[in-house]
């Protein structure tokens, strides 16, 4: 059996590497998905395919078209999603994200520190698992495997 999962969160630093190559060691059967993790390209795709917009406000809406589209497409065919929220981002789109999974109904691992316990706990509520670091997170997805 092999799985998808979807990485939902922060593209600003290399937890998503983290994870793959945690992974990879654990032997996991597993291909990951996630968002667009090169920014400029996250926040400049809406011209790149619909031609220059009339501010900034255009801007981001179309690339936040184009971004959902992907997200869409990819959670979809996703077996599980894993969620991570960290402390030093504000963390918008990991929210959307993890409530887009909820959903649709997709197994979800919310990742999030203790320190936000206290903000997160309807999503970690909601969420099928929830755990403290990412190597909680890859034992969980390694129990699937068992």
């Amino acid at each position: 059996m092999k799985l998808t999962v979807y990485l939902a969160g922060q593209i600003h630093d290399s937890w998503r590497d983290e994870v793959k190559a945690k992974a990879q060691h654990k032997k996991l059967n597993v291909d990951f998905v996630g968002p667009q993790e090169m920014h400029d390209r996250s926040d400049s795709i809406g011209e790149d395919i619909l031609g220059e917009q009339p501010g900034n406000v255009y801007r981001d809406d179309a690339a936040s078209s184009m971004n959902n589209l992907r997200t869409q497409v990819l959670m979809n065919k996703s077996d599980l999603v894993i969620a991570l929220f960290g402390e030093k981002y504000k963390q918008w789109n990991t929210a959307m994200d993890l409530s887009t999974a909820l959903t649709m109904n997709k197994p979800t691992i919310l990742i999030r520190p203790e320190s936000l316990h206290h903000p997160l706990k309807e999503l970690s509520n909601k969420s099928t698992v929830t755990v403290e670091t990412i190597d909680q997170a890859l034992q969980a997805l390694g129990y699937i495997f068992e």
